[in-house]
């Protein structure tokens, strides 16, 4: 059948008791164009025919930069959603800083100081193996100022065949580096690479090895890869991207490379995101050896990636957070995440709701094949699209023609919310 004779009609539409909030507020003549628009979507193939109402109620919604959502997807680092949720200290510091600040002035003397200096103090206190930092607007941004700065105009940079890796929505390290104008030199194979294999490339024109953490995948069987510690003698420096933005060894991920980890190796420079584990804005961190650092900090790129105030004070207010809301996830006790769930079934007895124990994992390229125990509340699968549009937005996972809405990485303060955005859905 012709999935476009399953579109309904206009007029249904604007029957649907969904739409009565909008016609009563945006009247008729708005509210009949997007639904029109939503129509037009279905029959081009972009949504489904069930989803026109949803999908006018979101064309509909108040203008807005960005909407809150609830994350109950069981992805903790969800790329789509932002990544890390800011801690209340973070979020509080953006809001003082977005007036006038002390970005770049000393209150003290009334002259000009170094840019983000107490931010950048902060970040070499949470990781003190670095005998420098500096923070640019991401980590792919860390990379191009490396790679521009010590390999540009013909120099090497030496890499493994295995750690080639695609960073998402089609970015991919090799692309992204020859475009600083350096020169990839692949070693070794996809699952093996030796020392030996990157001995026998460095030469007059090496800038740096470079190890890259494959940190959204995994390959098994027969592997072996080359630690930082073995690079470490070969006459250049050896840069390592610890992309999931670890500071510190987590115990709920024993595999998963830090960035204080890799410099104690011998790692002379390390680049890490600043929105993933790290918990922070999105940011990318430079930390290392203080020469490598200030000849990267001084290169004229530096300024087109340089961070704003908001950034800074963002990132300063999480380095100094006890808990992020990231680690507390991580952290977050099966049997508590259970308790919850069965609290919320029990206020929900009029659906057909169920608890389910489920997995999450990490998700935004960080310890890839790590599985979180979890507990879900389970839904018919028809409320993801209301609970997506409704207020606020609830963003979950179907599996197996159920909505499950797992809880790790919703706060626990949040609870009372989901549990209305559920009534409102399943009206």
């Amino acid at each position: 059948m012709d999935h476009r004779r399953r579109i309904p009609r206009t007029d249904a539409v604007l029957a649907d008791a969904r739409m009565r909030a909008a016609l009563s507020a945006l009247g008729r003549a708005q509210v009949k164009a997007a639904v029109a628009a939503a129509q037009e979507r279905a029959r081009a193939g972009e949504i489904a025919p069930a989803d026109v109402v949803e999908a006018a109620l979101a064309a509909l919604a108040p203008a807005a930069p960005l909407r809150p959502v609830i994350n109950a997807t069981g992805v903790l680092l969800h790329t789509n959603l932002g990544r890390a949720p800011l801690a209340e200290a973070a979020i509080e510091a953006v809001a003082a800083a977005a007036g006038p600040a002390d970005v770049e002035f000393d209150l003290v003397t009334g002259r000009r100081a170094r840019r983000g200096r107490s931010a950048l103090a902060a970040l070499a206190a949470a990781v003190p193996e670095a005998g420098d930092v500096h923070v640019v607007n991401n980590n792919a941004a860390a990379l191009v100022l490396a790679a521009t700065a010590l390999a540009a105009g013909g120099g090497e940079i030496v890499i493994s065949r295995g750690e080639l890796v695609e960073i998402g929505d089609g970015f991919r390290i090799p692309e992204l580096l020859a475009a600083t104008g350096a020169t990839l030199r692949e070693v070794g194979t996809t699952n093996r690479t030796t020392p030996a294999d990157y001995a026998a490339a460095v030469g007059p024109r090496t800038g740096f090895v470079l190890k890259v953490h494959p940190s959204n995948f995994r390959v098994e069987g027969f592997t072996g890869a080359a630690g930082i510690a073995e690079l470490t003698g070969l006459g250049v420096p050896v840069v390592a991207d610890v992309g999931s933005g670890l500071l510190d060894p987590e115990p709920a991920l024993p595999g998963e490379p830090s960035v204080r980890g890799a410099l104690r190796e011998g790692a002379d420079l390390v680049t890490a995101s600043g929105d993933k584990l790290a918990g922070g804005p999105q940011a990318g961190l430079l930390l290392g050896r203080a020469p490598l650092v200030e000849r990267l900090r001084r290169h004229p790129l530096a300024r087109a990636l340089r961070v704003d105030k908001l950034t800074l004070a963002a990132l300063e207010a999480t380095l100094h957070t006890p808990e992020t809301p990231v680690r507390r996830a991580l952290r977050a006790m099966p049997a508590r995440l259970r308790e919850r769930a069965t609290a919320i079934a029990a206020q929900l007895g009029h659906l057909d709701i169920t608890v389910e124990e489920v997995a999450a994992t990490v998700g935004g390229g960080g310890a890839p094949g790590v599985r979180l125990p979890s507990a879900a509340v389970s839904l018919p699968a028809r409320l993801a699209g209301p609970l997506r549009t409704g207020e606020p937005p609830v963003v979950g996972r179907v599996e197996d023609g159920r909505l499950l809405l797992d809880l790790r990485a919703v706060p626990e303060s949040r609870d009372g919310d989901l549990v209305k955005a559920i009534i409102a859905a399943g009206r």
